[in-house]
């Protein structure tokens, strides 16, 4: 028996919105009125943004795959949750990372999270591409997933670059970042068609 998208889309919109609001609430007010009060939470605050920024793309590109896929499975399902485990991590690397000024080792860290949530992204993409089959319209539009592959790349890359200069590695994380800020355009114009 086959089942459609609609629930998997829900219960991942749930969580997502969660995993937005830990991240939101972790946040602490700075101590004191004034700017230099305000600059003390500036490493935080922009690690919060970039992690805000990748949850936001996540969630606007799970929608499009899942408008674009027509059936689930339970593997499909399973490969959701996984994508969901990793993503539910963003809020404890974002604050770890922040909270300690881009250190190598939270760095790392945080890249770890980001690859397993896009090596998890890959897997429900796959899952969901084997349901319908090969013919189908989200496996057209996926194609060969190159940018799918340069994130995964970068991640890895990240990881060792964090103990050689962090710097390098947060230029990796804003970079994937801004390829993926503009919605998947493949989906979209196979779901127009």
């Amino acid at each position: 028996m086959q089942m459609g998208t609609s629930r998997m889309e829900a219960f991942s919109d749930g969580v997502l919105a969660v995993i937005i609001t830990i991240m939101v609430l972790e946040m602490k007010v700075p101590q004191g009125a004034d700017w230099a009060a305000l600059a003390t939470i500036l490493p935080v605050f922009l690690v919060y943004m970039l992690s805000f920024i990748n949850i936001g793309i996540y969630w606007n590109n799970h929608h499009h795959m899942l408008q674009a896929a027509k059936h689930t499975s339970g593997r499909a399902m399973w490969a959701n949750l996984h994508l969901l485990f990793w993503l539910s991590l963003v809020p404890f690397v974002t604050g770890w990372m922040g909270e300690n000024h881009f250190a190598a080792l939270p760095t790392a860290l945080y890249g770890t999270v980001l690859l397993m949530a896009a090596i998890a992204y890959t897997l429900l993409q796959n899952s969901l591409m084997a349901a319908d089959g090969k013919r189908a319209l989200l496996a057209r539009a996926v194609g060969d997933d190159l940018k799918g592959k340069i994130s995964i790349a970068c991640y890895v890359l990240s990881i060792p670059l964090a103990f050689v200069n962090q710097i390098l590695s947060d230029v990796l994380f804003v970079g994937v970042a801004v390829m993926w800020l503009v919605p998947d355009r493949r989906i979209e114009r196979v779901n127009e068609r």
